[in-house]
């Protein structure tokens, strides 16, 4: 079987793959400290919670962009499973062109998001990545890599509004009832929920128009991605296993 590793600022997003298929799930919160044998005894506790032993393990891939932690995964991977991990990164068989400057600098997820996105539908593609920050990425027709934008989270959003202004409630994520908000909670749920919905396909649009193909699909992942697509007039498709996907699609062109 097969172990992949999603380390986003947030999350760390795990899958169990059984050929093609992904027979487990799991998402652990990101903490920067937390040791390589903190995490060892988690993901141990993990696989074990589902009646399975380390040794149904026989390769793992890993995604990261959190830099202190991932070397932190890769000695913990040596030592629970007594495999190398295959990390994305410059040097890995990904077959995505990346149109990017420098090509290095894109975050490994997306080009994992991308890779996924391209093998399952096979046309140009907009993906949308609902994490810490909101990642808008664009695949062209011939499968390359042509670039996206990069928007504020929504939770950073949210954080950043109780943060600095004094008088205002921390409330939590939620579509209010209408847009005309009845109370300031609801006033700010409105002004995070809809004008994040307005930021998110005002940027798709763009991106549609600038891209001159057709057809483009519109993917969505990440964990706020099932909240927000309600309301969205762009996003056509909510995958939230996607970049664990893409993973498994690395780790069988590079490894077999």
């Amino acid at each position: 079987m097969l172990l992949a590793f999603d380390i986003g600022n947030t999350n760390l997003t795990l899958g169990l793959y059984d050929g093609e298929r992904q027979i487990h799930g799991w998402r652990l919160e990101t903490v920067h400290t937390r040791t390589e044998d903190e995490y060892g005894l988690l993901v141990r506790q993990l696989i074990a919670g589902d009646g399975l032993s380390p040794a149904v393990v026989k390769g793992v891939i890993l995604a990261s962009v959190v830099p202190i932690l991932t070397g932190t995964i890769q000695s913990m991977v040596r030592r629970l499973f007594g495999l190398e991990p295959v990390v994305v990164g410059p040097g890995l068989k990904t077959g995505v062109p990346v149109l990017y400057n420098p090509p290095k600098d894109v975050g490994a997820d997306r080009i994992v998001n991308a890779v996924a996105a391209y093998a399952r539908y096979q046309c140009a593609c907009i993906v949308v990545d609902f994490g810490t920050a909101t990642t808008f990425d664009s695949i062209t027709g011939k499968g390359e890599y042509a670039g996206g934008a990069i928007a504020p989270g929504i939770g950073i959003s949210m954080q950043a509004l109780f943060t600095r202004a004094a008088k205002l409630p921390k409330v939590d994520i939620a579509r209010p009832a209408s847009v005309v908000g009845k109370s300031t909670v609801e006033s700010i749920q409105s002004g995070v929920y809809f004008g994040y919905v307005g930021l998110v396909d005002g940027l798709v649009e763009r991106m549609r128009a600038e891209m001159q193909e057709d057809p483009v699909r519109i993917i969505a992942t990440g964990g706020l991605a099932p909240v927000l697509v309600r309301d969205s007039r762009t996003i056509e498709a909510v995958d939230e296993n996607l970049t664990l996907e893409g993973l498994r699609l690395l780790y069988a062109m590079n490894r077999g």
